[in-house]
């Protein structure tokens, strides 16, 4: 028995070891993150290749929920199980919950040029590895002229649509485009076929389950509240909520969180306010912003509040994620769906691309000396391969330096 056991606690410690060090210093918000596991999971680490990793973003995309999260939590259940699945979600998670966390007590002296100086750094940071995450995609997933189209009017689409399922139609319209225009363009190897490496384990018994379980708690627990009028039941209703209606992930969430909090007199608006500029700071999924709400809401304790709406947020994106896992896997392997694939990973291009302006770029360049620390950091990540904790350190050190000068 130690001997069977050994390899999967060594995997597990070693999943853990390395989504740590993401959660300590992915910064940039969801398309960032992206960009991170793509550099340390298919270029240096190789358990994915580009395409299994793309169709995997994709079908993230697709769902409600974190994307980035869910494909964390997928490419751990890929390398350690069920234990390397969640050794790679709390790794992910649990540095941005923690700080937050640590936020809600320290704000008030957090004040002054070197704090902006801080996460300026830090979104300019963000521009470097999206636009490094987005040539290198559109590279190796639009090389010809078909597949450039669908990427263009994906990026066409989200500059129109305004509407929060603009994420799912636009992958949803790069499926149809790529069965239709797609299928002269593939060589003879697939994209979806499926090699040992890249099996996802999950029975379809787990799927279904996971299936209705995840129907079960959105539809049931409304039910329990009113029956129960727990305040407890309460919290985690309305973060569970917030999780499994919300498409794209990220800032889409935001609407939502206000309306179950701030709404509902949990939080006060200033106390949201100021917990979501410091969301934007951390590392790691925006989703953990949860738990800086449901320590406010201080149901039934500041601890507990924290724990159920970290977890309410988080469970039901998992849930679906384990739901579709078993058969995407058997999809992707057959030939017909490699087109199908291919018009959806060149989507994700478009959709990472029009990310990359709005709201990566608006949100972090705002003048010469921005755009200037921005293209050292993306030269530095591209060129001259320097680890990405290194251009994080560089661009906060350069993004506080620029606000405290501008300042002086």
């Amino acid at each position: 028995m130690p001997s069977t056991l050994s390899p999967r606690i060594r995997a597990t410690c070693e999943v853990f070891a390395i989504f740590l060090r993401l959660g300590l210093t992915s910064f940039g918000g969801p398309v960032a993150h992206i960009g991170y596991f793509r550099r340390e999971f298919v270029e240096r680490r190789r358990w994915l290749d580009d395409a299994a990793f793309t169709d995997l973003v994709g079908l993230c995309q697709f769902l409600p929920g974190p994307a980035s999260s869910q494909t964390g939590f997928s490419i751990g259940l890929l390398r350690g199980g069920w234990l390397g699945g969640l050794a790679a979600w709390c790794g992910f998670t649990l540095p941005s919950a923690l700080l937050l966390l640590v936020f809600a007590v320290i704000a008030p002296n957090l004040d002054g040029p070197v704090g902006a100086g801080l996460i300026h750094g830090l979104k300019l940071v963000a521009v470097a590895v999206v636009s490094q995450a987005v040539w290198d995609m559109a590279r190796r997933l639009c090389p010809d002229r078909r597949r450039a189209a669908i990427a263009l009017a994906a990026m066409a689409a989200l500059a129109v649509l305004t509407t929060v399922y603009a994420q799912l139609i636009v992958i949803a319209c790069g499926a149809v485009l790529g069965s239709i225009y797609c299928r002269a363009q593939l060589p003879e190897r697939t994209i979806g076929t499926t090699q040992p490496a890249h099996e996802f384990r999950v029975p379809r018994i787990v799927g279904v389950i996971a299936l209705a379980l995840f129907c079960a708690l959105l539809f049931g627990l409304p039910i329990l509240e009113q029956l129960t009028n727990n305040q407890a039941v309460q919290v985690f209703d309305g973060f569970y909520r917030s999780g499994a209606l919300v498409f794209g992930g990220g800032h889409v969430v935001l609407p939502l969180l206000q309306q179950q909090t701030v709404a509902t007199g949990w939080v006060a608006p200033g106390d949201f306010l100021a917990g979501y500029g410091a969301a934007q700071a951390v590392p790691g999924p925006l989703f953990t912003f949860a738990a800086f709400l449901g320590w406010m809401t201080q149901v039934p304790s500041h601890w507990a509040g924290a724990l159920l709406a970290l977890v309410g947020i988080f469970l039901p994106g998992l849930l679906l994620v384990l739901a579709t896992l078993p058969f995407w896997q058997a999809l992707r392997a057959r030939p017909s769906m490699a087109a199908i694939l291919s018009g959806v990973n060149a989507a994700v291009v478009g959709l990472l691309a029009a990310a990359l302006y709005s709201p990566v770029w608006t949100s972090a360049v705002r003048s010469s000396v921005d755009f200037t620390i921005a293209t050292v950091g993306f030269f530095l990540l591209t060129r001259w391969k320097i680890p990405p904790l290194w251009v994080v350190v560089l661009c906060a050190l350069a993004g506080m330096a620029e606000i405290v000068v501008a300042h002086a």
